[in-house]
């Protein structure tokens, strides 16, 4: 029953974290604590194991869904290694702080952390471009599918202590980082939705080896219940990569928000009154 649950919620997570660039630990960590730890379906189930199943989940969500955004050109390589590079620190420590952290403190925090994320995306639109990142950084060009030009960038420092922070909060929740990376792409330095998931994704499955190296290490992987995740995970990410590359920009919008904000409303809910 416990496998057959996993598998499902790694597919799952898999179809919409591909859709919109989150790498799917931000829909797998809430439901699997909701079905392991609140309804008590998954014995033995921990935060921490948790988290340690999700970082596996993120490389096999990764890569697949990296690979079908590469055929559609919408990942920006350089991006992704830069943001990588500048993560790594972050993730290890992170993961050390996860080892200590309770339910109730995990679910507050990863819930603000959720809402926040929200009223970003939400106020997006009201929101003037913030053309500073771009005009002080190296501009890169790309032409979308219908001709139209996009010009966006970013100065490689703020890349780097921006992916420090995104590091350390991926360490720490198990959320492989593209909840946080696809709205900063997107707002702080321009990228048009598209190649910001792509990009995403790409950053996604390299921090999801460092940080599962980590967790390993640290014993928070169990490996019976991660198995049956791999599978639908990776299923999921091509499904949801297909997904993603038929709806307009608006649309990926308009999910991610509504996502965010019900998971991160739930998870402050838990943290509050258990």
């Amino acid at each position: 029953m416990a496998y057959i649950l996993l598998a499902i919620i790694g597919a799952i997570s898999g179809i919409m974290g591909s859709i919109v660039g989150l790498g799917g630990g931000t829909i797998l960590v809430p439901l699997t604590l909701l079905v392991g730890i609140n309804l008590g379906w998954i014995p033995g189930i921990t935060p921490q194991s948790v988290v340690g199943i999700s970082v596996i989940m993120m490389i096999f969500n990764g890569l697949s869904s990296t690979l079908s955004h590469m055929k559609g050109k919408t990942v920006d390589f350089r991006t992704g290694w830069i943001f990588f590079a500048g993560s790594i620190p972050g993730l290890i420590i992170g993961a050390f702080v996860n080892k200590g952290i309770d339910l109730q403190s995990f679910n507050l925090y990863f819930g603000i952390l959720l809402i926040v994320l929200s009223i970003l995306l939400l106020t997006r639109k009201y929101l003037k471009p913030i053309r500073w990142f771009v005009d002080h950084g190296k501009p890169i060009t790309f032409i979308d599918k219908n001709g139209e030009t996009h010009v966006y960038g970013y100065p490689i420092w703020v890349a780097l202590i921006l992916t420090f922070i995104i590091g350390f909060a991926s360490g720490l929740f198990g959320i492989g980082g593209g909840t946080m990376i696809v709205p900063a792409l997107i707002l702080l330095f321009l990228f048009p939705p598209h190649v910001a998931v792509g990009t995403s994704m790409f950053i996604v499955f390299l921090s999801a080896i460092a940080n599962s190296a980590t967790h390993i290490s640290l014993g928070h992987v169990p490996w019976l219940y991660a198995l049956p995740v791999i599978p639908g995970a990776y299923i999921g990410g091509m499904i949801g990569t297909k997904l993603n590359k038929k709806m307009n920009s608006d649309t990926l919008v308009l999910v991610l928000r509504i996502m965010l904000l019900l998971f991160g409303i739930r998870s402050i809910i838990e943290g509050i009154w258990g």
